[in-house]
């Protein structure tokens, strides 16, 4: 049976940081009669992090996640479906983190596994439960552009007939030539997050172009978000002036601007929007 009458919302990797000011801003954009999900891999995590928002006056529900496991994903996905029927807003913000005192080559098959594989793994799972007027977000960030990727390299993520699978392929194999120290000579850049965020971004092309017709007749918005720095665990070993960072619920605004767009809207749609502004692709 379809639950039409409430917004039903989901954030993966929701138990701190930028998902949990997600769960905040969610809640509070969409009223009390609304179901937000906040998905979380860690039982005990997520459900600290429901109880921290409820003594907020907030009411987030858990659900268990783990975008590294396909049956989690599916199984979240099916209680979904049973309780609700469908879904309003899907935002795949799960990410693995890259640590400052381990060789990249030794993190990068986790790091492709959960921020793109992961992001497939919630696209194949939840797009079919979109309802009308639905809104998916993958949280990426401005790396990914093509300006930022050795032209030889522009086909494997921008090209006609190019399939979510092929994404995924190539971030097969710039693991595998990051893991060989090949990477560099074949054109990949030395940072393992900047190939991640053109993969998820080109995943988020490939899924608006291939559903074109669809999405626009029933009104689905799907993009790609990039939040600008974030004052988070994950971004500060990076950066040695964090002055400028925006809080996590900063950083949410734009994206649950970008979530609840109303109804009618028709754009943007299959882009990469930082600060409620399209980034460049090339």
């Amino acid at each position: 049976m379809q639950d039409t009458t409430r917004k039903i919302a989901l954030v993966t990797g929701a138990n701190q940081g930028l998902g949990l000011a997600l769960v905040r801003g969610l809640r509070r954009a969409l009223g009390e009669e609304s179901v937000v999900y906040l998905a979380a891999r860690d039982t005990d995590r997520g459900e600290a992090a429901c109880a921290l928002l409820q003594g907020e006056g907030l009411a987030p529900d858990f659900i268990q996640l783990d975008v590294t496991d396909a049956a989690s994903v599916a199984a979240a996905a099916n209680k979904i479906r049973a309780r609700h029927g469908g879904i309003d807003i899907v935002i795949q913000n799960a990410a693995a983190r890259i640590t400052r005192d381990t060789p990249q080559a030794d993190q990068v098959v986790g790091f492709v596994d959960t921020n793109n594989h992961g992001t497939l793994r919630v696209i194949e799972a939840f797009v079919p439960l979109l309802r009308d007027n639905a809104r998916f977000i993958v949280v990426a960030s401005s790396f990914g552009s093509l300006r930022n990727l050795d032209p030889r390299l522009h086909s494997k993520f921008d090209a006609p007939g190019l399939t979510l699978h092929d994404v995924e392929a190539a971030m097969d194999e710039f693991a595998r030539a990051t893991r060989a120290g090949t990477a560099q000579q074949d054109g990949w850049p030395d940072w393992i997050n900047v190939p991640s965020k053109i993969g998820q971004v080109a995943s988020v092309r490939v899924l608006a172009r291939a559903n074109e017709a669809e999405f626009r007749r029933r009104g689905i918005l799907v993009n790609a978000a990039c939040p600008g720095l974030v004052n988070t665990e994950a971004s500060r070993p990076w950066f040695a002036d964090m002055s400028k960072a925006a809080t996590p619920d900063e950083a949410a605004q734009d994206l649950v601007w970008l979530a609840t767009l109303p109804a009618g809207t028709r754009e943007p749609s299959g882009l990469l929007v930082r600060h409620r502004k399209l980034h460049p692709w090339t």
